[in-house]
């Protein structure tokens, strides 16, 4: 056991090491901009002013509502302009990794080098991440999609998979459960309704990105289409290429939108992500970057 822990706190060490070297910040942001040029070449002409007007209310959604509902739940300490930060610059390594890990895995490490132990972070996250899931079933349900029953068989497993862990650690490791982040029944559906208005956001872009590329409008069966590309984002891919994109591809078409604007309009969906990752995000990376804030490290939390 104890050989155990020292590894885990030497693979602690080399991961603070290698996210804290600068090279590997400006790597990150190399890669973005790369992706995002790649992107560039995948979308027809579109219109400015439509992908703007869809943009601004999703970045109040991902850049805003997302940081705040998992600072309703976090026992960090910090302020909400600390987990602004913290997850703006986590979007981008999000952005660049199969489903959107590499963005919980920082927000793992950031709330780690802050002196939370790594289990506390752990479960802070993956708790953040099962009430966005939780909210885009709601959003989703709301918009009259009938759920599959494979796919709602797999959400409800899941549930019982996480009450029941909780439950069993709240009993033979009471301490450990101690340091786990325990919402109220207000906080969490709060975050549910954060949930649901970031997915109010996504859709919005979505109508923009349509519009931008000259496709006709769908009627309210968009809205359908929509949330049944969402639940197909519970599929690992990378931002631009996952199953979530070719579901809204294939729903588009089936509307009767042509294919060259249906993809048109996800490829620009897919780029407008990078816009507020590379000026929020990117701004949050260059600043960490320079050095110029500093943060105060509180001691570990006691065993």
């Amino acid at each position: 056991m104890q050989l155990g822990r020292e590894q885990l706190a030497r693979l602690g060490r080399a991961i603070r090491t290698i996210a804290g070297h600068r090279g590997v910040r400006l790597g990150v942001l190399v890669v973005a901009v790369a992706v995002s040029l790649w992107n560039v070449d995948r979308v027809p002409h579109a219109a400015l002013l439509p992908a703007v007007l869809g943009l601004l209310p999703f970045a109040v959604g991902k850049y805003v509502l997302c940081p705040l509902r998992w600072h309703a739940i976090s026992r960090s300490g910090r302020s909400r302009r600390w987990h602004l930060r913290a997850y703006a610059e986590s979007e981008i390594l999000g952005l660049v990794s199969p489903w959107h890990a590499g963005a919980d895995l920082w927000r793992v490490h950031r709330l780690d080098s802050i002196g939370l132990r790594r289990s506390s972070a752990v479960a802070e996250v993956a708790l953040d991440r099962f009430i966005g899931a939780v909210g885009l079933v709601v959003a989703v349900v709301v918009t009259g999609v009938t759920l599959p029953l494979t796919v709602l068989a797999i959400a409800l497993g899941a549930a019982a998979v996480v009450l029941v862990v909780a439950l069993v650690v709240h009993r033979r490791r009471p301490a450990l459960a101690a340091r786990w982040p325990w919402p109220s029944p207000k906080v969490f559906a709060l975050g549910i309704l954060l949930s649901i208005g970031y997915q109010a956001t996504i859709f919005g872009l979505l109508i923009g990105a349509i519009d931008a590329v000259g496709a006709p409008m769908p009627g309210l069966q968009l809205v359908a289409v929509f949330g049944a590309s969402q639940i197909a984002g519970v599929l690992p891919g990378v931002q631009g290429a996952s199953p979530r994109d070719g579901a809204l591809v294939a729903g588009l078409a089936a509307l009767g939108i042509s294919w060259r604007e249906a993809l048109g309009a996800v490829a620009l969906t897919a780029l407008l992500y990078w816009v507020p990752a590379l000026l929020i995000g990117g701004s949050a990376w260059f600043v960490r970057w320079r050095g110029w804030f500093t943060e105060r490290h509180p001691e570990p939390d006691p065993a």
